[in-house]
This record gives C-alpha cells, structure tokens and sequence, in this order.
C-alpha cells in the first residue's frame, strides 16, 4: 500500500480508499495507527469505516479461520510479481486512458463507468500482496474477489438485483449467481463452463419451504445466462437455498433432485 500522508487534506475519494484499507487490513503498522487515530478524531472518516465494515460484514462473517501453507503464500507472492512485470506495458496506456477521461469529466462531460474512487481501490487491492495473503489465509480468495467486485463496482444501466446469491462447488468455488429483481424475476449467471454429458441437462432448484421441498425453476443442456421460472412461488428472500444438479433430458422424473448437486448457494441483500 501506498503511504497516507498524517493529517493532510485528502479528498472524499481518498479517505474512502484509506477507510477501506484500514477495514480489510492492508495498511502497514505506521499507517493503521494513523487511521484508527483518525477514526477517534474525525466523525466523518469514522462513518466512512463504519460504512466498509457493513460492506464487507459478509466475508468477516463467512471467511473460515486457518493459515496457509508457506509454499502457497510464495506461490501467490511469485505469480504477482511475474504478471506486474509483464503487465508494465499495459499499465501505461491505461494510465493515458484514464488521463484522458479524466480530462473528459473535468470538462463536463458525463462520466461513463467506475468513479475514480472505487476504480484507484480496486487496483490496489487487485496488487497488494497484503490482499491476496489475507484472501489465501482465508481459503477463498476467488469467492472474497467475487464479494468484492460486487461491492465496489457501481450500479450500471438497467435493473438491478435486489438479492444475489453466489452459488459454490464441490471445492468452495463460486460456479455461477443468482440474481433476484424487485419485480420478483430472477436469472442465472454462470461464472465458468461445466461439462454436461450426452442426455443430461443442468437442473436449477430452490428451497423456500421446507415442507414443500425444492422446486424446479429453470432446466439448460449449457453452462448460460437462462431467466428462472419462479412465478408459482412467493417472492425471493433472504437465506433462501438455490442449487443446480444434473439430471435426465427433460429434467428430474420425479420433481425432485435425483442427480448430484453441482453446485448451492443462499441469497444474501445486494450490496
């Protein structure tokens, strides 16, 4: 991380960047002191913490405890370095881009993606060796990026999900989302390809009830963006278990799941 100057103005952008830090822990010692002085002396910078600490309150709450192997950690240290070194290039002409479309906003014009704010953290964290330590100590690095990206990205154009929830493998990997609308709709939204045999098809369940049982709400032969049928069922909330397995063309003879389950998650509020 990069140093925080103590007691300098800094900007609205900043100071939620440097909140962020000090909530996911990333600041080195001299810096963490500084911010949890300024959390005792600025109202405003201690609400902006307090703020992160709800974002982020899922993955304290979900994280498992445990320490990652020492060759692990290397591992991860080495991979970084190698694709910051063949990255450099890029880098710069990013770095002309956004100077670009800086220049565009400071000229009126309406800004078309992340503000700078949410855009500076995520790179940083996206190269801090500290973020990746944490992430692997916590054995789930690729689900705390997914929590992540969902937490800082902005609203874009077009309806947004009310409810999401990340559906994990067999190896705790998230495979795929489910969104859920206000106007009761929901889809889902795979996050990596899955093999599906001749005669199979991927069967999309979920549980409200647990007298009724799981429901089906959606069948596909692929791993692809698919809506969900939920018209028959009360309105999506909060906890409610969706899963996918594999069953016969056609889908389950029985109206329950028969096949393995590939992959299972509960929603949680959108951030």
């Amino acid at each position: 991380m990069s140093p925080h100057n103590d007691g300098a103005p800094v900007s609205g952008d900043e100071a939620d960047i440097l909140a962020a830090e000090f909530v996911l822990g990333l600041l080195d010692a001299p810096d963490e002191a500084r911010a949890a002085e300024r959390v005792r002396q600025d109202k405003d910078f201690a609400a902006r913490v307090e703020q992160w600490r709800a974002r982020f309150s899922e993955l304290d709450i979900t994280a498992p405890e445990g320490a990652a192997h020492a060759a692990l950690l290397a591992r991860i240290e080495h991979t970084l370095d190698s694709e910051t070194a063949a990255a450099a290039p890029v880098k710069d002409t990013a770095r002309v881009s956004d100077d670009r479309a800086m220049g565009a906003r400071a000229n009126g014009a309406p800004p078309g993606g992340a503000p700078r704010g949410w855009t500076v953290l995520a790179a940083r964290l996206w190269d801090s060796l500290g973020f990746w330590r944490l992430s692997a100590c916590a054995g789930a690095a690729a689900s705390l990026l997914l929590a992540l990206t969902l937490a800082l990205v902005p609203p874009r154009l077009g309806p947004q999900p009310q409810l999401v929830a990340v559906l994990l493998g067999p190896q705790g990997e998230p495979a795929a989302v489910v969104n859920a609308y206000a106007d009761g709709t929901a889809d889902l939204v795979p996050l990596r390809s899955i093999s599906v045999p001749d005669g199979r098809v991927l069967e999309v369940w979920t549980l409200q009830d647990a007298a009724r049982g799981p429901v089906s709400i959606g069948l596909t032969s692929e791993a692809r963006r698919i809506p969900l049928d939920l018209k028959s069922l009360p309105r999506t909330g909060p906890n409610q278990l969706f899963e996918i397995t594999l069953e016969p063309r056609g889908g389950s003879p029985i109206g329950r799941p028969t096949g393995p389950i590939l992959m299972k998650g509960t929603t949680s509020v959108a951030l």
